[in-house]
């Protein structure tokens, strides 16, 4: 078993940052795939970025450029630095876990464990 718990999530201005962790428990967290989705009100859940197990990421069109992924294996784990934040921005903020092979992935159906979610709201 993993368990995933996301911290740092809060209220902010637009324009302004917040830093999200997610540290895992549980199993050997450095040959995980992690990625962050975020869920708005009345929206699909949708991709934000991710990092695979050597450390390659990707990222969603509309955060390129704002956010970044990284990952403290060492801590057991990964952060999304958010910059440059957007009203649109706005949704619960979750991370997860790919622990088959290790990559980094768009796709929410290939984690496999998941964080319980930190709220993110940006005021205009």
């Amino acid at each position: 078993q993993v368990q995933l718990v996301e911290s740092g999530g809060g209220l902010v201005q637009a324009g302004g940052s917040l830093r999200l962790s997610c540290t895992a428990s549980g199993r050997t967290f450095d040959s995980f795939g992690m990625g962050w989705f975020r869920q708005a009100p009345g929206k699909e859940r949708e991709f934000v970025a991710a990092i695979g197990s050597i450390g390659n990421t990707d990222y969603a069109n509309f955060v390129k450029g704002r956010f970044t992924i990284s990952r403290d294996n060492a801590k057991n784990t990964v952060v999304l630095q958010m910059n440059s934040l957007k009203p649109e921005d706005t949704a619960v903020y979750y991370c997860a876990a790919e622990t088959d092979l290790g990559l980094r992935s768009r796709h929410a159906l290939r984690y496999d464990y998941w964080g319980q979610g930190t709220q993110v709201t940006v005021s205009s």
